[in-house]
């Protein structure tokens, strides 16, 4: 699926650092403000421990992760959201976005510059987030607007439409984000969604720390700082150090592991960041398994069987019949499809089948 997280953040903040590191790529990531003005986009693999122990029972030709997309977006600023240092064109390319990973910085060093002067990580978060507020509050000035004559003709769609408006106008003028505004119905649901509103979109903050900071199990006064933050807004936060998965990630996989052990660190943090990110998606994986291929699939959390088939091709869902679905851990456990089948373990499921995280489908259509 084609759903990107954006990944934002002040000028100077370890956006590009947290990019290369994911994507293993080497866009600039030099130390002064709009470094990065093109969005870049990267495809990421998703880790997944389950793969490997498929991969060990079909010993299949090749085995595919399911991915997870990410797009660079150049630093805002104040006054982004009238049209500061680009910002317009960068409020763009948020919008495009299905979520947002932003960075913020949680350490000091006097050697590396901070667009405001100094280390604040809950005045940084709020600037980003004023900004994107009041885009949204222009947005929704102009939808109302327009929403509004339609509405006087007495059209229903857009006197809901602009219901919903007035409430979102009411609530972030509050200086509430968009996403908390309570939504009574599908067609409110679908109403948001259309408005495209920055405030709307899910978010994850990154705590960017030093090397010193991330060998610590205590977190520092700024991560803390950000995580209460977080936490106020119904968010959640990761504390990473960029520069250092960045080494890790162009590492030999032998060497990433003594890496690992130098620092103290269980597993690489991107990972962390992968897993929370497809989860900030509203993504899960199914798979499809055999001797050519295991391959994990992505879809939203609450597809059904004929959605999920739609994701290998779209005659799967046209011509869906039914799916023949067991539980990876099953296969797991008891070593084969064959003795799934004689424990009764593989069932059929129809068109209203709801898709769980780890389930193994085959599925059986006609066109």
């Amino acid at each position: 699926m084609a759903l990107q997280c954006g990944i934002v953040g002040l000028p100077n903040v370890g956006k590009s650092t947290l990019f290369n590191a994911l994507t293993e790529s080497s866009i600039p990531a030099e130390n002064y403000p709009f470094c990065t003005i093109a969005p870049h986009m990267g495809i990421v693999e998703l880790p997944d421990g389950r793969l490997n122990e498929l991969g060990k029972i079909y010993n299949p030709e090749k085995i595919l992760p399911a991915t997870v997309e990410f797009t660079d977006i150049a630093g805002l600023v104040r006054g982004a959201s009238k049209g500061e240092g680009l910002g317009n064109q960068f409020l763009g390319q948020i919008r495009q976005t299905a979520a947002i990973i932003h960075v913020v910085r949680c350490f000091d060093d006097d050697n590396v510059t901070h667009v405001e002067g100094s280390v604040n990580p809950i005045r940084d978060a709020e600037t980003i987030e004023t900004e994107l507020l009041l885009a949204d509050l222009d947005t929704l000035e102009k939808r109302h607007r327009k929403t509004d004559k339609t509405a006087r003709s007495g059209d229903k769609l857009a006197i809901k439409e602009l219901n919903l408006i007035n409430r979102l106008l009411a609530h972030c003028n509050e200086g509430h984000r968009a996403r908390t505004v309570p939504i009574h119905d599908k067609e409110e649901k679908a109403i948001l969604k259309s408005l495209f509103l920055l405030s709307s979109k899910p978010i994850l903050y990154i705590a960017n720390v030093d090397e010193a900071e991330i060998m610590q199990d205590e977190r520092n006064k700024h991560v803390q700082a950000l995580f209460d933050f977080a936490a106020k807004e119904g968010n959640s936060a990761i504390r990473i150090c960029a520069s250092i998965e960045q080494e890790i990630a162009v590492l030999p996989e032998e060497e990433k592991e003594l890496f690992l052990a130098e620092y103290n660190l269980p597993e690489p943090g991107l990972h962390k960041v992968i897993h929370a990110s497809f989860s900030l998606l509203g993504l899960q994986t199914y798979f499809t398994c055999g001797e050519k291929e295991v391959r994990a699939w992505t879809v939203p959390v609450g597809a059904t069987a004929p959605k999920a088939a739609g994701e290998i091709h779209s005659d799967f869902e046209r011509g869906f019949i039914k799916a023949e679905i067991f539980h990876y851990k099953d296969v797991l456990e008891y070593g084969s499809e064959k003795a799934l089948t004689e424990l009764g373990l593989i069932r059929q499921e129809g068109k209203q089948y709801i898709v769980k995280d780890g389930d193994c489908i085959f599925f059986k259509f006609n066109v």
